[in-house]
């Protein structure tokens, strides 16, 4: 090689080591700039968290009546509490409360004040300091269908039942609460094969109100706020078992329904779950009832041949909808089956629930239990 040559490709290595160091100092600069800025933010993020769960205004002698209904999520209650310039970031109040595992709020009219810090307001809500007690309550017990719920609704505050009810199943008014309500309340409740829209939303509570009168509109907001509230913490199960909450408080009403004080709920579920599984039909006597709209101590064999999608004698897989509003513990059986081979139960005059796997022993404890007690 040429001295020439050498000169040359030395005077490229050169050249390459210089750009390289170029290179490397701008990815160094560029690095030291990202880092301060992600500080910079980071920095901002810790101040402007550590400012929302200050007081609003230190100073503040105001006293705002803040009411939190009955049932009211987290977020719900976090909203309430900015837009009624509480607290500074309703974000904020919620993350702290779940980071700091908060719960258990009380509703109620409360008196807060501007001047209180987010943990002092945690604080208040826990204990249910409210500025007066209850004027009203209303109590839903668990396995009421709405006709029920409408007549309970109707009798407590003096309205007229029919009315309750035609409101409860008014087709426009239901529309309203599923755009308000989009997470519990879906298109399935508008099926024309649904009976009641409404039915099995309801949660089974008992509902404080601080007036003497509420209207319609404010008892079922509560219930569904409530229902919201319950079934937020069972949704990712729903989803992992391929439910909808509309199948969900479905299954959940038939194991309500069938279900004794004695009952195993989850053995309830297993059956349904085994039939469905065989593609078999469910059987269950409540559903032939709801689609009669009536309550019966036992179903004949002409009771078996109602008309209706209701009637799972007829029909295989779930009703269109919920025939009753089920309480937590049927909504955790219908997500958390036991695993059995039972395909049958049966109901003893005493309130026990006999499970067999085939049709022979279920038709024999049935003659042991009921035929031959007649």
């Amino acid at each position: 090689m040429t001295k020439d040559k050498k000169d040359i490709i030395r005077q490229k290595m050169l050249e390459h080591q210089s750009e390289a160091r170029v290179v490397r100092r701008i990815v160094l600069i560029v690095t030291v700039l990202l880092l301060v800025l992600i500080g910079i933010i980071g920095g901002g993020g810790y101040l402007y968290i550590q400012s929302a769960l200050k007081p609003m205004d230190p100073g503040s002698k105001v006293q705002k009546k803040v009411e939190i209904p009955i049932g009211s999520s987290v977020t719900g209650i976090a909203q309430r509490l900015e837009s009624n310039g509480i607290i500074k970031d309703a974000k904020v109040f919620k993350y702290y409360v779940k980071l700091k595992n908060e719960g258990g709020f009380m509703a109620g009219e409360y008196q807060l004040s501007p001047s209180m810090d987010v943990q002092e307001i945690v604080g208040r809500l826990k204990t249910g300091k409210v500025l007066a007690e209850a004027t009203f309550k209303i109590t839903i017990p668990e396995g009421k269908q709405l006709k029920e719920i409408a007549s309970i609704m109707a009798q407590a505050t003096k309205q007229n039942e029919a009315d309750v009810f035609n409101k409860l199943n008014d087709k426009e008014y239901v529309k309203t609460l599923i755009a308000k309500y989009p997470d519990i309340l879906t298109d399935d409740v508008l099926n024309p094969a649904v009976m009641y829209p409404l039915e099995g939303y309801l949660f089974p509570a008992t509902y404080p109100f601080y007036k003497t009168n509420p209207s319609v509109e404010e008892m079922v907001e509560a219930m569904l706020n409530k229902s919201r509230d319950v079934l937020g913490n069972y949704s990712e199960v729903g989803k992992e078992k391929n439910l909808t909450i509309h199948q969900m408080l479905t299954m959940a009403s038939l194991i309500e329904e069938e279900a004794t004080e004695k009952a195993d709920r989850k053995k309830i579920s297993s059956v349904f779950y085994n039939r469905m599984d065989k593609g078999m039909m469910l059987q269950t006597d409540p559903t032939v009832l709801y689609a009669q709209g009536r309550h019966k101590e036992r179903v004949v064999y002409k009771d078996l041949e109602v008309n209706s999608p209701y009637n799972t004698y007829k029909h295989t897989g779930l009703p269109p909808g919920p025939i009753a509003n089920a309480g937590k513990t049927s909504i955790e059986a219908a997500l958390d089956p036991e695993k059995t081979d039972f395909y049958y139960f049966l109901a003893t005059s005493e309130g026990e629930i006999i499970f067999t796997k085939t049709l022979d022993e279920h038709n024999n404890e049935k003659a042991k239990h009921i035929t031959n007690k007649k």
